[in-house]
């Protein structure tokens, strides 16, 4: 068996940090899966070499003897003989069995969706009752008006068009989970689900804090001064607000139940917070500085 640069392999250097080779091993493995190259033999080679590069470097006792005995390495141990069985049936993705490493099992649920033909067990899932399909994975996003009143998407599948609809309250980084609309199974009963993570857009106006919704309402001077009432536009219409004499800038005003409706929970919601921006007259007339004047001379302490 020839000796092998398994640093070359993952592009890294001798000294390499157990995090760098990670990063290095991760970012091989997703350029060459095959599930992002079929029928691509050059990529399947570099996903296998860096599956056993990793499996040395990645184990500090492993990757002493490699270092120490170099071109008889090959000579002394056989770690690549899990790679050779990649094509035959054996378990050459690093992180489905209970010896491998869990965190790339993380990394290829997270950017391949499990389309390895693995059940959420981690082992095949063929067996006396047939086999279950893989899961598939998309987003959906929408605006944070959608989120509030709820709203649907039609989602293209392999041979269908499946309409996804939301609740009223939905939030960023939900997964719905879509039972049997993943890859085919061996019956019905077996097919893999879809998993649609929801994507809120940000918004310029309302900030989302939970089941809150975050606002500023810009009030004049003299409203701020005397006290009055202002019309402020909300994610669900207007509203009248009552601004009290002597308000002060940046004040906050709460209003209960006028957030976003509360997931699951019908005719419950958040509460919305309003946060009083008082803008100061920019040009004055002279008439107007003159009355200003006299008002600051009215002020001053005696």
């Amino acid at each position: 068996m020839d000796y092998k640069d398994y640093y070359k392999v993952l592009g890294v250097e001798k000294n390499a940090t157990q995090a760098e080779i990670k990063k290095a091993y991760r970012a091989s493995a997703f350029k060459h899966h095959p599930d992002k190259n079929p029928d691509n033999k050059q990529s399947e080679e570099k996903f296998k070499a860096a599956n056993e590069a990793n499996e040395v470097l990645s184990d500090p006792e492993k990757r002493k003897k490699y270092d120490e005995l170099g071109v008889n390495w090959a000579n002394n141990e056989s770690y690549s003989n899990r790679s050779a069985d990649y094509g035959r049936g054996g378990n050459a993705y690093q992180g489905f069995d209970g010896d491998s490493q869990g965190d790339f099992s993380d990394f290829f649920e997270q950017f391949f969706s499990r389309k390895s033909g693995f059940n959420d067990n981690g082992r095949n899932g063929k067996g006396s009752n047939g086999f279950r399909g893989e899961n598939y994975e998309t987003e959906m996003e929408i605006t944070l008006e959608e989120a509030y009143n709820g709203t649907s998407r039609i989602i293209q599948l392999e041979n269908e068009k499946l309409r996804v609809t939301t609740k009223p309250g939905s939030y960023d980084g939900q997964l719905l989970n879509i039972k049997g609309k993943g890859g085919k199974g061996s019956t019905a009963a077996l097919n893999g689900d879809l998993l649609v993570k929801i994507r809120t857009k940000a918004n310029s106006r309302y900030i989302r804090k939970g089941d809150d919704i975050y606002m500023s309402q810009v009030v004049d001077l003299f409203t701020a001064v005397l006290g009055g009432d202002v019309v402020t536009n909300t994610i669900n219409g207007s509203v009248k607000i009552k601004v009290i004499e002597g308000t002060q800038n940046g004040k906050s005003i709460r209003l209960k139940g006028k957030g976003m409706p509360i997931y699951g929970k019908d005719k419950e919601y958040g509460d919305l917070y309003i946060q009083l921006q008082i803008v100061l007259p920019e040009k004055l007339t002279e008439q107007q500085r003159t009355s200003f004047e006299s008002l600051h001379q009215l002020f001053k302490p005696l």
